[in-house]
């Protein structure tokens, strides 16, 4: 079996992309009510609650293959207030370096090292977070390339994620898992004009990883819904007509053309401060009825939790996003255990990275790169 350590583990989604073929030999998250999620999931063994600063080589057993790092979004989000890897929070990348660099120099680093953050890392401080990121892996001796890849390909969220991959300098690399230059649709424009905006030197560095595109999804937002939801409840008619009355004109269209559809439309209605025609903040619903959730996020406040607007020709009913249907989106199976309270279920699957992603990874190039390097150590 391959073995991984899963730091900023949150709920241990990465665990649940990995599968059974995979062996944590560690996992680390400093929120202890995630911790509580993951324990109830997965068991207390490999488990430390504690801040990744106090984490130490004496801590992680073993010699992992694979060493996850899904670390915080906040201050790299287009929706932070932009302290990139300098804030407090999207800075722990460098305490998670600092292990990697205590492992290397124990003898034990990891064969292959994934990092997963939100896309606006690459412009975080006009590219130069993104340049840290890269110039890191290299000044470790690893080889990296990244991925742009949105997880409504495989569930019906809209989640466009950067994941970074690094493999270990003295390893192999089978030449089918590379390209000689970037490929759709995981070589997004934004992703290739961040590359191009490396120092020659890095850029010449990089990996273009070649992963073949997924088959056609055939789920939709609307066969995620529940009807009788345990964690939320229906709003009453007043409720949706209010909700309703905070659209613009073109969202009331986009709800007139739902109602014509001839067969049950689900949206994800967002509500967002704009400004009207006479240039004053209101606030508004805005809602999309393409069979794609929107983006689950971090509810901060009321206006990051996610509704539904439920239609079936001209009935129309609202309500918050069941927790159920947030795990749904994020590919987590029926049996994985949320935390009762609906807040907290929400705030652990929002920040959870998909599971189906990481499977994708990990059938298409973890898997791929540890078996090989298997195979280069039994021929030595």
């Amino acid at each position: 079996m391959a073995r991984f350590y899963e730091f900023f583990a949150g709920g241990g989604m990465a665990r649940k992309g990995l599968g059974p073929d995979w062996t944590c030999l560690f996992a680390n998250d400093f929120d202890f009510k995630k911790g509580l999620t993951y324990q109830a999931n997965f068991g207390s063994h490999e488990l430390k609650v504690a801040d990744i600063r106090a984490v130490t080589p004496a801590d992680l057993p073993g010699v992992a293959d694979l060493m996850w790092g899904s670390f915080p979004c906040q201050d790299l989000s287009l929706a932070g207030v932009g302290a990139g890897l300098k804030g407090e929070r999207s800075g722990t990348f460098y305490p998670f370096w600092d292990v990697v660099r205590a492992l290397k120099k124990d003898g034990r680093a990891p064969k292959l090292i994934a990092l997963e953050n939100v896309c606006g890392t690459l412009t975080s401080h006009g590219g130069k977070d993104f340049e840290a990121i890269c110039r890191t892996f290299s000044e470790a001796g690893y080889r990296c390339g990244a991925l742009v890849i949105n997880a409504d390909l495989f569930v019906p969220q809209s989640r466009p994620r950067l994941f970074v991959i690094g493999v270990r300098d003295d390893l192999p690399i089978d030449p089918a898992l590379l390209s000689p230059e970037p490929l759709a649709p995981f070589h997004t424009r934004g992703l290739c004009r961040a590359v191009d905006a490396l120092p020659k030197a890095l850029r010449a560095k990089l990996l273009w990883w070649n992963v073949p595109t997924p088959s056609h999804r055939v789920s939709t937002f609307a066969d995620e819904i529940e009807e009788a939801p345990t964690s939320v409840s229906w709003h009453s008619p007043a409720e949706t007509e209010q909700l309703l009355a905070k659209m613009s004109p073109i969202n009331k269209a986009k709800v007139t053309a739902a109602m014509r559809a001839g067969r049950r439309m689900v949206g994800g209605v967002y509500k967002r401060t704009r400004l009207n025609e006479k240039g004053v903040k209101v606030q508004r619903a805005e809602v999309r009825f393409d069979d794609v959730s929107g983006c689950l996020r971090t509810p901060a406040g009321g206006s990051s939790r996610q509704l539904i607007l439920v239609i079936d020709g001209k009935k129309v009913r609202s309500r918050l996003i069941s927790a159920r249907e947030t795990a749904r989106l994020m590919g987590l199976p029926e049996d994985y255990k949320l935390p009762r309270n609906y807040n907290e279920a929400y705030h652990l699957t929002g920040d959870g990275v998909v599971v189906d992603v990481v499977r994708h990874l990990a059938q298409h190039v973890f898997e791929p790169l540890v078996a090989e390097a298997m195979e280069a150590r039994e021929v030595a």
